[in-house]
Parts: C-alpha cells; sequence; structure tokens
C-alpha cells in the first residue's frame, strides 16, 4: 500500500478513499453519501479501516488496489490512513486508534490521552474550528511553517505510532489545549458550569460560566465553545449553550458534533428548519440588539444570536426562556 494525498491527477486512478470521498475510488468513509461496504461501517473512519484491516476478505474488499488516498487533513483522516496503511499490524492499537479518531471528529471525551493524541494530530481539540487550526507538531517536524496537507500527512505519518504509545513526549504540543479542556470539565464539576436536561425533547441546556473563557471572560472574537467538555455532560440531541455576556446571554445551538457523519451506533440526527422559531425569537427582542439566525458555518451548528459585528452578541432573553421555545418548536414536529 501507498499514500498520496488527493489531486485531480489522481481521478482516473483507481483508489482507496480513507475518510473522504474522491472519484473513481473504493469508499472506506463515513462521510455522508459514502458507499463503504456494509460489513464494514462504523461510527468514524479509523474503525471502518481497523475492520477492513481484520476483514477475512480484506483483498476482495480493496479488489487488490495498492493506492490510499485522502482530501483533507485531521485526526480521523491520519488514523484511518495509518490503518489502511499498516493493515493487521494497527489491530493492535485498536483500543487507542478509536477514541483518538472520535475525539477529532467528535470532539468526545473517552479518555484523556485520546484527546491529548488527536490535538498533537491536528492542533485542536475541534474538529473544523473557526479559523483553520495550525498545526505546531508538524511545523516542528517541518522545521517551518507547513500549510500543505500532503507535506502535513507525510510529516505525522511516521510519528503515529509513537504518538498513540507515548503521548507525554508530545507534551508542549497538547498542554495549552489540553488545559482550556480540564478548565471546562472542573468547572461542570463544581457546578460552576451546568447542563439541565429536558429529556423529553432530548435538549440539552448548558449554561457556562465566565471563568471557563479565562480571568477576563467570554470574547466573542476569541473564543469557541468547549465541545469536547461539553460533550462529556450534555447527553441531548441538541444543544442550547448559554454564555452571560454584556448584561445579557451569548447563545449558539448546536447539534452533536457526530450528527455531521453517517453513524452506526451513534444515532442519526435530524436537522430542523427553525425559521419560524427564529422568527418569534427575533421579535421579543429589543430593537437594534442583534438577531437570531440560522447558521450552517460550522459542522454542528444550527443557529445562534448574532450581534451587529457577525459575531455571537448579547440576547436579552433569559435561557430558560429560550429552551422553553426550543422546546416548543421540537415538539412541533413530533
Amino acid at each position: 500500500m501507498r499514500f498520496e494525498f488527493y489531486h485531480a491527477g489522481l481521478d482516473n486512478l483507481p483508489k482507496l478513499s480513507v475518510d473522504g470521498i474522491v472519484p473513481n475510488s473504493i469508499h472506506f468513509s463515513h462521510w455522508q453519501g459514502n458507499e463503504t461496504a456494509p460489513q464494514l461501517r462504523a461510527d468514524t473512519s479509523t474503525e471502518i479501516a481497523l475492520n477492513l484491516a481484520a476483514a477475512p476478505n480484506r483483498d476482495e474488499l480493496t479488489q487488490g488496489i495498492e493506492l490510499v488516498t485522502n482530501n483533507h487533513f485531521d485526526t480521523d483522516g491520519v488514523l484511518s490512513v495509518w490503518t489502511v496503511l499498516n493493515g493487521e499490524r494497527a489491530l493492535a492499537l485498536r483500543e487507542q486508534l478509536i477514541p483518538a479518531a472520535e475525539a477529532g471528529d467528535f470532539s468526545e471525551l473517552t479518555n484523556e490521552q485520546a484527546v491529548r493524541v488527536s490535538i498533537a494530530i491536528q492542533g485542536s481539540d475541534q474538529p473544523v474550528p473557526e479559523e483553520k487550526s495550525s498545526l505546531p507538531l508538524i511545523c516542528h517536524l517541518a522545521g517551518a511553517e507547513v500549510s500543505d496537507d500532503a507535506r502535513a500527512y507525510e510529516l505525522i505519518l511516521p510519528e503515529v505510532e509513537r504518538l498513540l504509545t507515548r503521548i507525554d513526549d508530545y507534551e508542549q504540543f497538547w498542554r495549552s489545549p489540553w488545559e482550556r479542556i480540564a478548565t471546562a470539565r472542573e468547572s461542570f464539576e463544581r457546578g460552576a458550569s451546568s447542563v439541565t436536561e429536558f429529556v423529553d425533547i432530548r435538549l440539552s441546556l448548558v449554561t457556562l460560566a465566565p471563568g471557563v473563557f479565562g480571568p477576563h471572560g467570554f470574547d466573542p472574537l476569541r473564543h469557541v465553545a468547549p465541545f469536547t467538555a461539553i460533550s462529556r455532560y450534555a447527553a441531548g440531541r441538541l444543544f442550547l449553550i448559554a454564555t452571560p455576556y454584556e448584561q445579557g446571554w451569548a447563545y449558539r445551538v448546536d447539534y452533536p458534533y457526530y450528527s455531521w457523519a453517517e453513524t452506526v451506533v451513534r444515532p442519526r440526527i435530524q436537522r430542523r428548519d427553525f425559521s419560524q422559531l427564529l422568527n418569534e425569537l427575533n421579535q421579543r427582542e429589543p430593537a437594534g440588539r442583534g438577531s437570531w439566525n440560522q447558521d450552517s458555518g460550522e459542522l454542528s451548528s444550527a443557529f445562534k444570536f448574532f450581534g451587529a459585528n457577525g459575531k455571537l452578541g448579547s440576547s436579552s432573553l433569559h435561557p430558560e426562556d429560550v429552551a422553553k421555545s426550543i422546546g416548543e418548536s421540537l415538539k412541533s414536529y413530533a
């Protein structure tokens, strides 16, 4: 097996499309619209790759194709490519690979080591930060800035086994993001941040303490929601995330991060049209305060309250009132 990052020059070649989906390929992917063999399907592409490595009919499933490709760089992409390239040898690290892929693609915290591995690979604890994450480990390995995904794969693939088995060797590359996660977890544990579950409508109201974001509180120009901690404590299929901000509340409403993928174990999440709800919420806001709008700029986002600058603004509505309105909207779909 050999890996080549996807480019148009590969279009006419038969290949194994691992994680991402590209033309003229056999899919080993959890992306929407994939044609992965039913016997291999799983929630992450890394687990799909492990199922392939363990399959007795592996040669039949790959049709003898040696070229492996992917069209983007992230933790699940790297780990699934590495698994396909290493075949049965990767199976011994199954318990390390899958949680790290879940941390990368779904912002889930199965164990600390897995999250740290993902941070070291993709430079962030979230699948797609609002701005493309820098890659400190990649740049360190290169001795220079790296913005090319193909080069990033070339540098990181030889490091994967050591990352999975000796993550403390890479502490300088995961320590700072991990400390932010730890701060958020501690906030939930001591009750400063909280989750209220509306079980009948599968809505989690997540109220974040300002201290989660540092001593100066929340700044919508700098801060994103701590999804890795939130996913640890919230069980709903829709998250109403509220943060005190400028004598009001900053709001974002998100689906669980796994909702963007085709999953097998995790439930499929139906995305809703909240237009009527947003109209009602906007009617209750004072003029000039901002507006509630649907948002598709991130993999998990449903809608947010925006200020005039296009970033999260300060709503006058109380979290329990917003939760009640969301509940009425969700019940209307039943």
